[in-house]
């Protein structure tokens, strides 16, 4: 692997950010900002408290989205900045997670509400909730056919990551996880309003919220852990730190690899640390050849030491 200039090799190496997710994101927070301000007023205009607390809902997923979209721009603005060794696809990364703690409160938030409300029912204006729920919903699918546009579904033959968020924003995936949670609360409320208009079911719309709640809790949960194990750097069980290793111990088996250390840079990038104990003549240049054919490495660093290796 070839030694190149700073700032070239800064361009090479670290994301330039997802242009299409962006755009698709402002239009989601747009929408939803309406969507939570039509609730709002009707749940006012209508006395109706289902209707309200959906709003105010909403309003916690608006902000979540701006959060996502905050992450991008700061991402953008630095990404050429000195001051970011690797690049600022961190900053997308640590949107992801943040936005992931507060669909995590969402998710309490909707359970204590909802038990509360099958402690204690209240009087549904089913009329008016059934066709404002109608319309979030489809304020909540045009959001998510938004923001799943800025996905890209692609997976090369050459890739040694098989993870599932190894091909995708963590930034994006948690604002579509927003919406998917909005669409979801939204149809839950439409069938459980249904059941009790129809059929005086009132205590539908109160489980309808809980089990809306463990679903969002689920997910939350799922996108924290992806989430901290890149911000953490814990990246040591990937398959491509067996690839590393293999394949200096192909070239040279009396070769010992005495320190190693590898993180995440980017969406399929990487970078490592390698020292090597070995007895023949291997150079810092050869190693890194023997790992130039491993595309996912975009900054190797290693360090020979000569002397005799334990291994036989």
């Amino acid at each position: 692997m070839p030694t190149e200039p700073a700032q070239r090799y800064h361009d090479h190496v670290f994301d330039q950010g997802n242009p299409l997710a962006e755009r698709n994101t402002r239009w989601a927070v747009m929408l939803t900002v309406v969507m939570m301000v039509v609730e709002i007023t009707c749940g006012w205009l209508f006395n109706s408290m289902a209707l309200l607390a959906d709003g105010w809902h909403m309003s916690s997923h608006a902000l979540a989205l701006g959060l996502s979209v905050a992450a991008y721009a700061a991402a953008r603005r630095f990404a050429q900045h000195p001051r970011f060794a690797f690049g600022t696809w961190k900053i997308e990364v640590l949107g992801g997670y943040t936005s992931a703690i507060i669909l995590v409160g969402i998710a309490g938030l909707m359970f204590f509400q909802s038990v509360a409300r099958l402690l204690a029912p209240t009087p549904i204006q089913y009329d008016q909730a059934i066709l404002v729920a109608i319309l979030g919903l489809l304020v909540n699918l045009i959001c998510a056919w938004l923001l799943k546009g800025g996905h890209h579904h692609h997976h090369d033959s050459e890739d040694h990551d098989h993870d599932h968020d190894h091909h995708h924003d963590l930034n994006l995936r948690a604002a579509y996880l927003h919406v998917i949670t909005d669409a979801l609360t939204s149809l839950l409320a439409i069938i459980a309003l249904f059941g009790g208009k129809l059929w005086g079911a009132s205590w539908l719309d109160p489980v309808m919220g809980i089990v809306g709640a463990i679903l969002v809790s689920i997910w939350a949960v799922g996108l924290i852990k992806n989430t901290a194990k890149i911000l953490l750097d814990a990246e040591m069980d990937k398959p491509i730190a067996a690839q590393v290793k293999d394949r200096v111990h192909a070239q040279r088996p009396a070769t010992e690899i005495t320190d190693f250390h590898l993180w995440r840079v980017g969406k399929k990038h990487y970078a490592c640390i390698l020292s090597v104990t070995t007895s023949s003549a291997v150079t810092a240049d050869l190693v890194k050849e023997w790992l130039n054919s491993i595309e996912e490495l975009v900054h190797v660093t290693v360090e020979v030491n000569h002397g005799r290796s334990n291994v036989s």
